[in-house]
């Protein structure tokens, strides 16, 4: 008897990226459920399509899977990628080196694309990024930072993962809503103190 081959799984996931883009969504890695599905936030317990879903920051719901990946991108000009692209079962598992060899990239491909917005799923991720991408460490506060990249703005916001229940889904659907408005408020230009 044949055994029909598995389809190959991904090593990550891709990056969800184009020119113009009005918000890049930076997470800190990606998670395996979502690896082996093919799209960012795929795991059930994730709160992040929830929050996006119930926020302003879309013109209409989606739903979530991989069409959505490029519907967000067409439609909203809201791209996907990771600081560091190694998918594990938690940020446990990653280790400096992870970061050390994330953050440059991620530099360039912000400073390739010049999104309006680049935003930060966490303080951790915004953390490790400022540390090893060569920017000035500054303290870190939720929503809009004192310093940018090129033009492009920095936003954070709680991480939507189901490891981080400290925030409740209220609290994300309110950070990305202040998000949205923050684009809304300052759309060409970058804030600086």
């Amino acid at each position: 008897m044949l055994e029909t081959p598995q389809a190959a799984v991904p090593d990550t996931l891709p990056d969800s990226l184009r020119p113009g883009l009005k918000l890049l969504s930076i997470g800190l890695n990606p998670s395996l459920p979502s690896v082996a599905a093919g799209f960012y936030f795929a795991n059930p317990r994730n709160r992040f399509w929830k929050a996006l879903n119930a926020s302003s920051l879309l013109s209409a719901p989606v739903n979530p899977g991989p069409a959505a990946m490029q519907q967000l991108l067409e439609r909203e000009s809201l791209g996907f990628t990771d600081l560091v692209k190694r998918p594990t079962r938690g940020a446990a598992e990653l280790r400096v080196q992870d970061y050390r060899e994330g953050a440059p990239g991620l530099r360039a491909l912000i400073e390739r694309y010049q999104p309006q917005c680049a935003w930060f799923h966490g303080k951790l991720a915004y953390r490790h990024f400022v540390r090893f991408a060569g920017l000035d460490a500054h303290a870190c506060a939720w929503g809009l930072q004192r310093q940018g990249i090129g033009a492009t703005r920095i936003f954070v916001t709680p991480n939507p993962s189901p490891a981080n229940a400290a925030f409740s889904l209220e609290v994300l659907v309110d950070w990305y809503n202040r998000l949205a408005a923050s684009l809304a408020v300052h759309p060409l230009r970058l804030l600086t103190d």
